[in-house]
């Protein structure tokens, strides 16, 4: 049986995430948004590129969660799109409402799905998405990492004039301003990227990935990211289908990993059929052990400003 895959929110990063999801075939899609007639029309538009494009999986459009029931696996994209000269902060308190709200519906319909959390502020919101749901942190997840890694792993190819299949590395952290890229684990084909580039060239890597986002939004002037998006939430989505093992970075909730406990963070995990099989803890460097702090710290003061888990449940 094919896997059932709800993706809440049939914007831009929704919609890409769904259109990479069955090009891959990884199983039958729900597209589900709040807007009556856009998941209906963009998901009858890509079903009916499966004919050309050879894909057999079955796509749905819909405003009901009752659709969605049975998911195994729920891709939350909703939420209001961060705007030129808008911080990820500025979203907190209008996201936290709709992802509560969102998430309740998903945990009645679907109480024993895995969720990925792409809403932002991303860590602020796969927090509010396990408390919410009540679900066990392996179950919960937020997608971030494998972004910004790619970010990261591009602007190094397109520095090297390498290709970006050959280019390794990760980045830690919240996902934002004080995310926390970690140039000694790049490498090219096993090569640290600090043999091939100068400290000067790494740094200003280092700082265009923290803006990754920010660049984009700049450019588009309304919305933001979708295409990389949403191949990052189907690289996490292709893991746990497919029970692929894969070592990524992505947020977890952390109970002790790296020092800290009690939010989630960007860090790398085993991802698998059980979701967030394992924490990966690799050595770091004092300086990044504090910038991590840093990042961390950061997360804390979002989370510590969001409503309960008991008012979003209300405000429902």
């Amino acid at each position: 049986m094919a896997a059932k895959i709800t993706i809440v929110g049939a914007g831009n990063v929704g919609a890409t995430a769904a259109h990479w999801a069955v090009a891959k075939e990884l199983g039958d899609v729900v597209l589900i948004d709040i807007v009556e007639g856009m998941p209906q029309g963009k998901a009858l538009d890509l079903a009916e590129a499966s004919p050309i494009e050879g894909f057999d999986s079955q796509l749905t459009g819909t405003n009901d969660y009752a659709d969605t029931a049975g998911s195994d696996i729920v891709v939350v994209t909703a939420g209001i799109a961060r705007r030129p000269g808008m911080s990820r902060d500025d979203l907190l308190n209008t996201n936290a409402k709709i992802v509560g709200s969102v998430v309740s519906q998903v945990a009645a319909y679907s109480p024993d799905a895995f969720m990925i959390v792409v809403s932002n502020p991303l860590d602020a919101m796969v927090y509010v998405a396990k408390e919410v749901s009540g679900w066990p942190k392996h179950r919960v997840m937020g997608m971030a990492g494998v972004l910004d890694a790619a970010r990261f792993r591009y602007f190094i190819a397109q520095e090297l004039g390498v290709s970006v299949e050959d280019v390794h590395g990760f980045v830690l952290g919240g996902h934002g301003d004080t995310m926390v890229p970690v140039p000694k684990y790049a490498t090219v084909t096993g090569i640290p990227i600090s043999q091939l580039l100068s400290k000067a060239q790494i740094d200003r890597l280092v700082q265009r990935t923290r803006d990754g986002g920010a660049e984009i939004v700049n450019f588009l002037k309304q919305g933001s990211a979708f295409y990389a998006p949403g191949a990052a939430i189907v690289q996490m989505v292709e893991a746990m289908v497919k029970n692929k093992k894969r070592i990524l970075p992505a947020a977890a909730y952390l109970e002790g990993e790296y020092g800290l406990d009690g939010l989630y963070m960007g860090v790398p995990i085993l991802l698998g059929a059980n979701g967030v099989e394992k924490v990966i803890e690799v050595e770091l460097t004092a300086e990044e052990k504090a910038n991590l702090k840093q990042s961390a710290e950061a997360v804390r003061e979002l989370i510590a400003v969001l409503p309960s888990a008991d008012e979003l449940r209300a405000s429902n």
